[in-house]
């Protein structure tokens, strides 16, 4: 492929996905779905892909899928994720500060806080719920792949608790689909090097380039708190001499987001306008794109954190198609982990606009929407298509959370591209960062 064929199609399909993107704003987006606020707490079915998938071209069909999932919905990793809140709020109302409002929020939290005891970080029945949806439409999607009698599969997982059981909820589903399939699932230290790994020595010291009091200078210019201190609080002059209003906002939204990991009627997002849900998150998502997008202020390196992952994605498929040393009997590659293994990997693919340059945090919306991205459960599927019975170029099909994305090469027939083609940026790309 020549560079300016290649050059053509990266801005091609930058533009194919920032024109659909510009058709609704964020702010637009969050306000007809509030949960879209949550980020990375997004739950998956909340935000469905709705779009029928393109059919495979003509003479192919597909034979292998290589997957990588973050676990689906937790709950918060600490308990001060969820005390903070109601330390202020309990302190509050010992001396008599609360409003009626205040008191109810306070009754909420009090009321959920005893559930989270012991539970710090688990996965949740929605995010099992969510696991279940995803292994039961690859099946539907690819029968090619899952429904083959006697299917290798091979699963892995990083190991903490709610990927495993993310990863045994996918393979369960799989199974009732095929009862014939046969499952490898491993769970090793030995695997977190690619599985897990979101810094590592280098990028971890490059990322201090970071200003992250400038991140925070930003938090503080977007935060406009007043009008929610004076819902939960009757003084306002108290307010200012004993609460971080910033802050307070800040981790009353967290706990409010999250809500949507569980069964519940608590609802805490209420407690917000809807300008106050896209500031919110709109410092979520500078935050996350600082800290794992290809940002310029760290010389957009961070994506490279899971150079490992990529390098394991094709070493792996090169077993597959028998190009290294041995062919291998596998029909599909899930491997399970997190969100900050996620996030970058879809930058560092360039999955459609995931790998863009963008200087100015009040412009980034426009461009990079981490909803898009990182949900609970979010997933990234490659998956790879051979003619029927006779000889030709291996072909393949990226899907970001079940919908078709665009690729940094030459499309033959979108969403399908020359695995080739593709191995080959890819290589290169690695082969200059670590030069």
């Amino acid at each position: 492929m020549t560079m300016n064929k290649r050059i053509t199609s990266i801005i091609l399909g930058c533009f194919l996905c920032l024109t659909a993107m510009a058709q609704t704003s964020a702010r637009e987006e969050i306000a007809a779905n509030r949960f879209l606020c949550g980020s990375n707490y997004l739950d998956y079915d909340r935000y469905p892909a709705t779009k029928p998938l393109t059919p495979a071209p003509e003479g192919y069909e597909p034979f292998y899928m290589s997957h990588y999932g973050r676990h689906g919905s937790r709950w918060l990793i600490g308990k001060r994720d969820y005390t903070r809140v109601a330390d202020v709020l309990q302190n509050a109302d010992k001396q008599g500060k609360l409003t009626d409002t205040g008191k109810e929020t306070l009754a909420k939290l009090e009321l959920f806080i005893p559930c989270t005891i012991k539970r710090f970080g688990d996965l949740t029945t929605v995010g099992e719920r969510q696991h279940h949806g995803i292994g039961r439409r690859m099946a539907e999607h690819f029968p090619e792949i899952f429904k083959t009698k006697n299917v290798p599969i091979d699963a892995r997982s990083t190991n903490v608790p709610r990927c495993i059981l993310s990863m045994m909820a996918e393979c369960e589903e799989l199974a009732a689909a095929n009862p014939s399939a046969r499952f490898h699932n491993d769970v090793s230290e030995s695997l977190q090097y690619y599985l897990n790994q979101p810094w590592d020595g280098y990028v971890k010291e490059q990322s201090k380039r970071v200003k992250w009091e400038e991140k925070r200078a930003y938090q503080e210019r977007v935060t406009k708190p007043d009008r929610l201190m004076r819902v939960l609080f009757n003084d306002q002059k108290w307010v200012k001499d004993s609460v971080n209003a910033v802050n307070l906002m800040y981790e009353l939204f967290e706990v409010a987001a999250n809500m949507q990991s569980h069964d519940t009627d608590i609802d805490l997002l209420c407690l917000f306008t809807d300008d106050e849900l896209y500031a919110q998150w709109c410092i979520r998502n500078w935050g996350w794109y600082l800290e794992y997008g290809a940002a310029p202020q760290t010389g957009g390196i961070m994506p490279f954190s899971q150079r490992n992952l990529l390098r394991n994605i094709i070493e792996t498929v090169d077993t597959v198609l028998g190009n290294s040393a041995a062919k291998a009997n596998i029909q599909a590659t899930l491997r399970f982990g997190h969100e900050v293994c996620v996030m970058p990997l879809a930058c560092l693919l360039e999955l459609d606009s995931c790998g863009i340059s963008v200087e100015n945090p009040d412009e980034l919306d426009r461009y990079w929407r981490n909803y898009n991205i990182f949900p609970m459960a979010c997933n990234i599927q490659l998956v790879f298509y051979r003619p029927k019975g006779k000889p030709g170029d291996v072909l393949v099909k990226a899907m970001l959370n079940e919908r078709e994305a665009s690729l940094p090469v030459q499309p033959t027939q979108w969403p399908y591209y020359k695995w080739n083609d593709l191995r080959n940026y890819y290589t290169e790309k690695l082969k200059k960062f670590e030069e």
